[in-house]
């Protein structure tokens, strides 16, 4: 019998399915922050977050769909490591940032047009929006299948639409000067932004997915299931060149006609505030309402299903209140403050999986657990001294060759993957 294949429509609905799951409020206001820091040198910025933001994250879902699952890939390093690292990977696209930051980046949203001020109208916001999440959460499926086929095509619209508006009506006549970080070496500084979408460590539990719903359509061979995730991924990753594109444009323009904002949520806001007035303004808001509502019922849902298959003595009710009321009281830091927090975690535990990516993709006599604790183990240790609020050991951590730009980890991997190959012939 002939083994099922994708091709058409089946290959293309993958790919958008594959933008959906990856595509939230955050990379929404990341490309705009970005285009308004770098100014002139935004293009070359772009290209080091096209490198994080973009490459990293397909290449996430390409490795766990060929690993079978994250645990069997991060279990290449050790079981133990395997079990710390996904429980530190939900919780870093669940309660401690991505679940909080969509309450934070709703709210920058709609704070202009709300007639009060001041934390006590963003604890109450808050509250309302974790509460009616929580209850969402029990059932997501009601709300995210009817949203997920109208919040994507909305957003695309809409974006298309700011971007028509700064060709037609550009804001300001061109790009501003770069922000400090961006005046010497913007792409270096665009791979470290690229961080901030999480979508690499978003991707660490995609690929399974994606793998699942190939398998749906009929598809059993596993040669064509990985053949069908990596066209899905690529055509995701073109759909995200071309909105990140935009956006970053977007924000090159506002930067320079609208200084100071301090997220890409105010970026987005003034600008479209500039071109269509209240109306466009409120448009925006809804749309970004919406948007992170579904992010944080889908996260919920998602993270306190993980923690009670893990610990099962506590329902996954009880796990999702906990969840929310925690993320609650994180959310009222801000948007600014939550992306200020996310900075040294995100460069912590990001050098970890960039290396597990990396190595799967290495041939077959590189696959050993050696390779993979040495390799991973150092760097880890360089990238979480480096990031710990500690100055002394910060400052010894970064001062091995390329830790001023963050990423001291390489030469430590390095290392680790040599004494890796060792041990394997010592072993041998």
């Amino acid at each position: 019998m002939q083994p099922q294949t994708l091709h058409g429509k089946k290959q293309l609905l993958l790919g958008f399915t594959l933008f959906s799951m990856f595509f939230g409020a955050g990379n929404l206001i990341f490309p705009p922050y970005l285009g308004a820091q770098a100014g002139t040198h935004l293009w070359r910025a772009f290209l080091g977050f096209a490198v994080s933001a973009i490459g990293l994250p397909i290449a996430g879902v390409v490795a766990v769909a060929r690993a079978d699952g994250l645990s069997k890939l991060a279990g290449r390093v050790s079981p133990r490591f395997a079990q710390a690292f996904t429980i530190l990977v939900y919780l870093s696209i669940g309660p401690c940032l991505a679940i909080p930051r969509t309450a934070s980046t709703s709210f920058a949203m709609l704070e202009p047009l709300l007639p009060a001020d001041g934390r006590a109208v963003q604890l109450g916001y808050t509250a309302v929006f974790f509460a009616a999440a929580f209850c969402v959460a029990l059932k997501p499926e009601k709300l995210t299948q009817r949203l997920g086929k109208v919040l994507c095509p909305a957003l695309l619209v809409l974006i298309v639409v700011l971007f028509a508006g700064c060709l037609l009506h550009p804001a300001a006549a061109g790009y501003a000067a770069p922000a400090k970080a961006y005046a010497a070496l913007p792409a270096v500084q665009g791979i470290l932004d690229g961080y901030q979408t999480m979508d690499t460590l978003a991707g660490l539990n995609f690929g399974a997915v994606i793998a699942l719903n190939i398998q749906a359509l009929g598809v059993t061979d596993p040669g064509e299931i990985e053949r069908g995730t990596i066209r899905a991924g690529f055509l995701a990753a073109g759909l995200f060149g071309v909105v990140y594109a935009m956006l970053t444009h977007i924000g090159g323009i506002a930067g320079a006609a609208f200084p100071g904002c301090e997220t890409g949520a105010e970026t987005l806001t003034q600008l479209a505030n500039a071109l269509f007035g209240r109306t466009g303004q409120v448009l925006l808001a809804a749309l970004f309402l919406i948007a992170c509502f579904n992010t944080c019922v889908g996260l919920i849902s998602c993270v306190g299903q993980y923690f009670h298959q893990l610990f099962p003595r506590l329902p996954y009710v009880g796990w999702a209140a906990f969840f929310a009321l925690s993320s609650m009281l994180l959310a009222n830091i801000g948007l600014a403050g939550i992306l200020r927090l996310s900075v040294p975690v995100l460069n912590a535990i990001y050098p970890a999986a960039i290396l597990l990516i990396a190595l799967s993709f290495l041939p077959a006599r590189f696959q050993q657990q050696s390779i993979y604790a040495w390799s991973i183990g150092l760097a880890a240790v360089q990238s979480i001294a480096a990031a710990l609020p500690v100055a002394a050991l910060s400052r010894l951590a970064n001062t091995l060759p390329l830790g001023s730009i963050g990423f001291g980890w390489v030469l430590p991997a390095l290392a680790g993957f040599g004494i890796g190959v060792l041990c394997k012939k010592a072993a041998a």
